[in-house]
């Protein structure tokens, strides 16, 4: 009986053997902490990243006339912006005035803040023709906030890509850029650098 079992495990350790010569290096030489699952990171509360916009605000706004269609003429416009905080901030109301060359403009900004996804989203009107766009969802990173949308746009879809940059307590700067090719080339076409007012 010993001796069937020392035969036995003797054919079982050549077969096991056998086995591990058919295992690549890389994997029998993977140490079992490497398995361990990695800690997750904190995602960022960005409740408070739109807090800056709040206030008054003289705006200088550059508009690009005709978008997508190589043009590179701009109107330009001096105005005012308005933004209030609402539901203790975790959303904002924007409201914008300017005039120029080209007449008068107003604008309403709505910002919402997702606590879930850690994203705002932000909903344009204009008075022109009382309809909202589509939301612009994003985040801010290191500063400096992006927001995308997908747009209907002189019979065709295109990408709408918002950001803020350039933020300080007394001054900040939004741009709006279209893409017609997926995204692979922005096209800057409202401008507007924005100076704290001085109560």
């Amino acid at each position: 009986m010993k001796l069937l079992w020392s035969i036995g495990s003797y054919f079982a350790l050549c077969a096991l053997g056998s086995l591990l010569q058919t295992v690549p290096p890389i994997m029998r030489a993977v140490p079992v902490a490497a398995a361990a699952p990695q800690p997750h990171e904190a995602q960022h509360d960005g409740q408070h990243d739109f807090d800056f916009n709040i206030g008054s605000w003289h705006t200088h706004i550059k508009r690009l006339e005709h978008p997508l269609t190589g043009s590179t003429t701009w109107a330009e416009m001096q105005g005012t912006v308005v933004v209030r905080k609402v539901w203790d901030g975790r959303a904002q109301l924007e409201e914008i005035e300017a005039d120029g060359a080209a007449g008068h403009f107003e604008g309403l900004t709505l910002f919402l803040y997702n606590p879930e996804a850690h994203q705002w989203s932000q909903i344009f009107s204009k008075s022109t023709d009382g309809t909202v766009s589509q939301p612009a969802i994003g985040e801010f990173k290191n500063g400096r906030g992006e927001f995308y949308d997908q747009e209907p746009y002189q019979g065709r879809t295109i990408l709408v890509r918002i950001v803020w940059s350039d933020i300080t307590r007394d001054s900040h700067r939004f741009e709006q850029s279209f893409s017609d090719d997926g995204g692979q080339t922005w096209e800057p076409n409202f401008v507007a650098t924005l100076t704290r007012a001085q109560s």
